[in-house]
C-alpha cells in the first residue's frame, strides 16, 4: 500500500521519538543493552503492529526495513551522544518531548490508514488510539511502570482529539500535507501545554 511522502515523513518521525524514548526507559530502569533495544523496539513499532492486525494487514515492521533502520540508527546516535549520562531532570523533559511527537505522530499515523482503509468515524479514532498508545503501553508494561495512558488524563485524549480533526479534514476536502501537518503542530503544542498545567478531564463524583 503506497502512501504520501508526508505520511511516510510524519511515521519515520513518530518511530524516531518512540524509539528514542523507549531508549530513555531502558536507560531509567538500568536494562542491559538488549533489553534496551528490545523496549525500544516495542515502544517503536508495537503500536503499529496492533493496527495492522486490526486492519487485516501484514506488519509492516514485518515487510519493510525502514521502520527497524529509523530505531537503529535512533539508538546508535542516542548512545554516541551518550544521551544516558545527561542530569536525570533533562532525560525527564527530554522523554516527555520524545513521547509526545511520538504519541502525535502515531496518532495521524493510524488515523491515516483508518481513513485509507474507509473505516468509520469510531474505526479511524480507534486505529489512531491504538497506533499512539499501543507502543506505549507494551513498554510500560515491560518495565513494571503504570501505562501512560491510565495516568495521564490528557494522553489519550489528544490521539482522539487529532483523529477526529483529521477524519473531519477528509469529510470537508480538507486532507492532505498542509492539513497533517498543521495538526502536527496542534496537537504537539496540545500534548506539551496539558502536561505542562497538567491538564486532566473531569472525574465522575459518586
Amino acid at each position: 500500500m503506497a502512501f504520501p511522502l508526508y505520511f511516510e515523513v510524519i511515521n519515520q518521525i513518530g518511530t524516531a521519538a518512540f524509539a528514542m524514548a523507549g531508549y530513555l526507559v531502558g536507560v531509567r530502569k538500568r536494562l542491559d543493552l538488549l533489553g534496551v533495544v528490545i523496549v525500544a523496539l516495542l515502544t517503536g513499532i508495537g503500536g503499529g503492529i496492533i493496527r495492522d492486525v486490526l486492519v487485516n494487514r501484514t506488519p509492516r515492521a514485518f515487510v519493510d526495513v525502514l521502520p527497524l533502520y529509523t530505531i537503529f540508527v535512533t539508538l546508535a546516535v542516542s548512545w554516541l551522544i551518550k544521551l544516558h549520562q545527561r542530569h536525570t531532570g533533562m532525560l525527564r523533559k527530554l522523554f516527555i518531548v520524545a513521547d509526545s511527537i511520538g504519541l502525535v505522530a502515531f496518532s495521524l499515523a493510524g488515523a491515516h490508514v483508518g481513513m485509507d482503509s474507509n473505516l468509520n468515524l469510531f474505526g479511524v479514532c480507534f486505529l489512531g488510539f491504538v497506533t499512539a498508545v499501543g507502543g506505549g503501553v507494551v513498554r510500560d508494561v515491560m518495565v513494571n511502570d503504570v501505562p501512560f495512558i491510565l495516568r495521564e488524563d490528557f494522553y489519550g485524549t489528544v490521539a482522539i482529539l487529532l483523529s477526529v480533526a483529521l477524519y473531519a479534514c477528509q469529510q470537508y476536502g480538507l486532507a492532505g500535507a498542509v492539513a497533517e501537518w498543521t495538526l502536527f503542530g496542534l496537537g504537539l503544542v496540545l500534548r506539551l501545554v496539558a502536561h505542562k498545567r497538567d491538564f486532566r478531564l473531569p472525574k465522575v463524583e459518586g
